[in-house]
């Protein structure tokens, strides 16, 4: 049986997994306890084992948005309003996910744990559509202290928050609690807090948390601020107390636009997250999803929407597993690793007046990342590169001449229609 092995590089921005570099490519499946089958579970794990994923990211607990269910699955035993009993533990559901996790872990994932989703603490923003059945502060480190004895042996990462926002000194309580309680019960584990859409703070006391191994945060799914992919992603990476950043949840593939705006993201639209994310300072990893995948929807079922959040349908989770952009996501895996540019260093080197072009690199190699066709000039000279254009649509490679003029450089606008990456190699 195979148990992966995950820690913090000695840079402090990216992982290794068993002292190699290890590009987190997580996806994101927080429903799948409470509505996937056993037979659907294993079919999903082969498809993203076959492309290459190698993180799952999952709610422990009832996802409050998931679509709707024919499985009966409850965490904890239930009272008469239809409230969770959080004193009792329904070992039943416990043990069905224990089984997912490790079918999961046997073919190579490591599972991301998200124990208290916004919905479960007081004060924060999902209190505005449910404010009740909240779980008391006095069972959270019983809760969290049976879930790491009970999986830690599969060496998952703890994401300690989900979707929050730090609104109250009462509401940061459950999360340092459960922080706290996973450092004291497993040391070793990595962990992280899933913060809410367009967030760039977290309070000190996490901050400075000895416990807490990297930051995430979310670029999210409304239309107008999708900058922040990159504006977060180097906001992060300046912090000083140093760790690898991830997005976490960028615009999940074919989900509408937040707050009830009309269009879906494409394939186009999540990859530009990636990219943008990656060369801004988030470049130990990525988070892909699939508008039927998070959620674990099923044709036909209800979508349990949040009101406040607005979204269209998901797609059946069959289709959505199959969608195109997951594969980008792949492709990026493998241009990481192919041209070692895991935890690689944003670069402020382009001169044309945009942000939307990004730079990066380390001491061998530069990346650019070019979402509209245009003649890109750098503040450098790269007479020792040699540069490849790849087209991200069809991922075609194409030779690419650089004007070097002085300690400038110019690159002449490119041959294919979509996005590229340009990288130069010394």
């Amino acid at each position: 049986m195979i148990y992966l092995s995950l820690s913090i590089a000695k840079n402090q921005r990216s992982f290794v997994e068993k002292d190699k570099p290890f590009f987190y490519l997580a996806d994101t499946v927080w429903s799948v306890f409470t509505n996937a089958t056993i037979e659907e579970w294993s079919d999903y794990l082969d498809y993203r084992k076959m492309q290459g994923f190698n993180v799952l990211q999952i709610n422990m607990l009832r996802q409050w948005d998931a679509s709707e269910s024919d499985l009966n699955l409850q965490p904890f035993a239930l009272l008469e309003n239809g409230d969770f009993d959080y004193h009792t533990l329904s070992v039943a559901y416990f043990d069905r996910a224990e089984v997912m996790i490790q079918m999961a872990v046997e073919r190579g994932f490591i599972p991301a744990l998200v124990l208290l989703w916004c919905n479960y603490v007081p004060d924060t923003w999902a209190e505005m559509f449910q404010k009740g059945n909240k779980m008391p502060l006095d069972c959270v480190e019983s809760y969290v202290t049976y879930v790491v004895n009970r999986y830690s042996r599969f060496e998952p990462v703890y994401l300690i928050s989900g979707d929050t926002d730090f609104p109250t000194e009462r509401a940061n309580a459950y999360y340092l609690k459960a922080l706290e309680t996973v450092q004291q019960l497993s040391p070793a584990s990595l962990t992280a807090l899933h913060i809410q859409g367009r967030l760039r703070e977290i309070p000190e006391a996490f901050e400075q948390h000895k416990g807490l191994g990297f930051y995430m945060y979310q670029s999210g799914h409304n239309s107008q601020f999708q900058h922040v992919a990159h504006e977060i992603a180097q906001h992060f990476y300046h912090k000083p107390e140093i760790r690898p950043v991830i997005n976490g949840e960028p615009c999940y593939e074919q989900i509408s636009y937040s707050r009830n705006v009309y269009g879906r993201y494409t394939a186009l639209d999540a990859r530009k997250a990636a990219w943008q994310s990656l060369l801004a300072g988030g470049g130990a990893g990525i988070t892909y999803g699939a508008h039927g995948i998070w959620s674990w929807h099923k044709k036909g079922k209800k979508f349990g929407i949040v009101e406040g959040e607005g979204f269209d349908s998901p797609y059946d989770w069959r289709t959505a597993l199959r969608f195109e952009g997951a594969w980008d996501y792949s492709f990026i895996k493998y241009l990481f690793e192919m041209y070692n540019l895991i935890g690689i260093k944003p670069l402020d080197i382009v001169l044309n007046k945009t942000e939307e072009i990004r730079a990066a690199g380390n001491e061998n190699t530069i990346v650019l990342y070019i979402p509209v066709n245009t003649k890109v000039r750098l503040s450098m000279n790269v007479q020792d590169y040699k540069f490849t254009t790849i087209d991200l649509a069809e991922r075609r490679f194409a030779q690419t001449e650089v004007d070097v003029q002085a300690n400038q450089s110019v690159i002449d606008m490119h041959g294919f229609e979509s996005d590229v990456v340009i990288i130069g190699t010394k």
